[in-house]
C-alpha cells in the first residue's frame, strides 16, 4: 500500500481543498491518504469515502518543550473521542488568530492598507500568517509569498516576529491518548527533538514520522533507532501545504512505512 499521512487542507494552513488534495492522491495512485491540519477536528465529518482511496482523518497539534526549548509537532490518528483533542487545541486556534490580528495591525501601524474581510481565512475562521502573505501578494505589495518581504517582516527580527505561547509537548500526547488515539512525533529532523523522545514516550507517544523531507538521512537512522528501541512504529508524508509553504512537496511524494500504515488504518 501506498499512504501519504500527513496533510494540510484549507482547514488549517493549507492552500488546497481536500475535494483537490482527493484528486491529487487518486492520480498517483494512492491507497490512503489522511488529513492532519492544525489544531482542529473540524474536517473530520468533511472526508470524502471512496472505494479506492481512504481519506483517513487526523491533526497535528502544535507543541513546545519549555525544558529543552524545542518546538514540537503531535500528529494524532484514530482518534475515538476526537472532542477530546479539540478542547485541547482550541486555546491554541484561538491564539494563533489573536497573534496574526496583532500582526495585521502592526502592518497597517506601518502603513500598510488592509481590510480584514478580504484576508483568505482557515475554515473560514483563523488567520495565518500565510494568509496575510496572500492578501499581500493579491494586493500588489509583495509579488511572491516567501521572498524577501515575508523573510524580512515575519522572519529575522522584523516587525511581525512573534508568535504564541504553545502548549506543553507532553500534555499533547496526554491529550491524544485521553482521546484513545494514536501519537506520533512529527519530523522530529526540522526540530531536532529527538532528546525528547524517551520523555515524550513515558507519557504515551506510539509512533515516528521516519520519511519527510526535512529528515536527513541520519536522521532516519536514529528514528530508526528510537523505533527499534521503544517498539514504535514509523509513518511518513509529504507535509503538504501547496503554496503556502515554500518548497512544499506534492501529495505522495513522502510515504509512510506499512508499520505505521497497517497501525493508523487499524489493520
Amino acid at each position: 500500500m501506498k499512504a501519504d499521512l500527513h496533510i494540510h487542507s484549507t482547514v488549517s494552513d493549507g492552500s488546497e481543498s481536500i475535494e483537490t488534495i482527493v484528486e491529487m492522491a487518486r492520480e498517483k495512485g494512492l491507497s490512503a491518504i489522511a488529513i492532519t491540519d492544525h489544531d482542529t477536528v473540524s474536517h473530520f465529518d468533511r472526508l470524502p469515502e471512496f472505494p479506492d482511496l481512504r481519506v483517513l482523518p487526523g491533526v497535528e497539534l502544535s507543541a513546545w518543550d519549555y525544558g529543552l526549548d524545542v518546538r514540537v509537532h503531535i500528529l494524532a490518528y484514530r482518534l475515538a473521542w476526537p472532542e477530546a483533542v479539540e478542547a485541547f487545541a482550541l486555546p491554541t486556534l484561538l491564539a494563533r488568530h489573536a497573534n496574526s490580528l496583532r500582526q495585521i495591525q502592526v502592518l497597517q501601524d506601518h502603513g500598510y492598507e488592509i481590510d480584514l474581510d478580504r484576508v483568505p481565512r482557515a475554515d473560514g475562521k483563523y488567520i495565518y500568517k500565510q494568509h496575510i502573505m496572500q492578501y499581500l501578494m493579491d494586493t500588489g505589495v509583495t509579488e511572491e509569498l516567501f521572498g524577501d518581504f515575508y523573510y524580512r517582516t515575519f522572519k529575522n527580527g522584523g516587525i511581525c516576529h512573534f508568535d504564541i505561547r504553545y502548549p506543553d509537548a507532553c500534555e499533547a500526547v496526554e491529550a491524544v491518548k485521553r482521546a484513545g488515539g494514536l501519537a506520533v512525533l512529527a519530523h522530529p529532523g526540522q526540530q531536532q527533538n529527538f532528546e525528547l523522545i524517551p520523555k515524550l514516550v513515558s507519557h504515551g507517544l506510539d509512533g515516528l514520522e521516519l520519511h519527510h523531507h526535512s529528515n536527513s538521512e541520519l536522521d532516519e537512522q536514529l528514528i530508526r533507532q528510537y523505533a527499534k528501541k521503544y517498539r514504535l512504529f514509523l509513518t511518513g508524508g509529504s507535509d503538504f501545504h501547496g503554496r503556502y509553504e515554500a518548497g512544499s512537496p506534492a501529495v505522495g511524494e513522502y510515504l509512510a512505512e506499512e508499520s505505521g500504515i497497517l497501525a493508523v488504518m487499524g489493520e
